[in-house]
């Protein structure tokens, strides 16, 4: 895939840092998986300070992700492969 754009995220929050992101999610998203930065989700990386969370909300990813010249947003995606793929990891 490549490109977040195609997916049709949901903004969540938008020009955030990247502790607001962390935080954000860390307080309103019940399940969260620490990742490194660098972490590749439907074929992109996530950059940012660690600790980095992805959020798992039903069948949502809920993940920061910093686009070159426009900052740090918080986004929501649809993505069960992911989800499945990210829990694994964790084992």
């Amino acid at each position: 895939m490549g490109c977040l754009e195609a997916l049709k995220p949901e903004i969540v929050l938008s020009q955030t840092t990247f502790r607001e992101a962390r935080d954000y999610i860390k307080k309103n998203v019940r399940e969260y998986h620490e990742v490194d930065p660098g972490y590749k989700i439907f074929d992109v990386h996530i950059i940012g300070v660690p600790p980095l969370y992805i959020g798992v909300e039903g069948e949502d990813l809920i993940f920061p992700y910093t686009k070159p010249c426009h900052g740090t947003f918080v986004v929501k995606v649809a993505g069960a492969e992911e989800i499945e793929r990210l829990r694994a990891k964790k084992r």
